[in-house]
């Protein structure tokens, strides 16, 4: 064990960025080198590290297969599989989808473990996922545990005052706030010059600011 663990913490970084914590894949990673170390034979004509790399790449991609990127125990892995089964039979019976009460009273398992099991099986959402498709570009990350009304309001107030704008004035605006360009890359493309595009950002954000006072 102590003479592969660099092994598994190399094989443990081809695997990162999946959502799962470093230590979680480790562990994983360990328990494919204990299985590895069960089943090697020392009468087979490799060298352990290189039956070993397979078997504990399974076992990490068995585990990341079973929990997904967050850990779920087994027990609430087999209550889900139990619930989708009694489910799909309930509704070939009865035509509807039974009640919570129904399945916890049929398989025994309080309504509360019935509701834990059935959510476990949803697909995570990210906290970056936009949030609706208009232009005000709200994240979940920006509606979660908050009061959202004033960032949604500022956010289509400040949409409404772009679309009134002169053409050229927004795309400044647009360029230099929303996509980072430089006044000089803007002016370049725009056939001005750097202090032209200075001169109408001043004046467009002065006159933004009026009549946001006023909205």
């Amino acid at each position: 064990m102590e003479g592969n663990l660099a092994l598994v913490k190399y094989i443990v970084k081809r695997f990162l960025g999946r959502g799962v914590e470093f230590d979680d894949l480790y562990q994983w990673g360990c328990l494919g080198l204990v299985k590895a170390i069960d089943r090697f034979d020392p009468d087979y004509p490799v060298q352990f590290s290189t039956y070993a790399v397979p078997v504990i790449m399974g076992e990490i991609r068995r585990c990341l297969r079973d929990d997904g990127p967050v850990h779920i125990s087994r027990t609430i892995h087999e209550q889900a599989r139990q619930i989708d089964q009694y489910t799909r039979d309930f509704e070939a019976e009865h035509h509807h989808q039974p009640t919570l009460e129904e399945i916890a009273q049929a398989l025994n398992l309080d309504r509360e473990a019935v509701v834990l099991a059935v959510n476990s099986k949803k697909q995570i959402r990210s906290l970056s996922e936009p949030v609706g498709s208009g232009e005000e570009g709200l994240r979940l990350m920006d509606v979660l545990g908050v009061d959202t009304m004033p960032r949604v309001d500022a956010r289509l107030t400040l949409a409404r005052m772009l679309r009134d704008l002169p053409d050229r004035e927004r795309v400044v605006i647009v360029r230099r706030y929303f996509q980072s360009h430089t006044q000089t890359q803007i002016a370049k493309d725009m056939g001005m010059t750097q202090v032209q595009v200075s001169r109408m950002e001043s004046r467009v954000l002065k006159r933004l600011r009026e009549m946001a006072g006023e909205a």
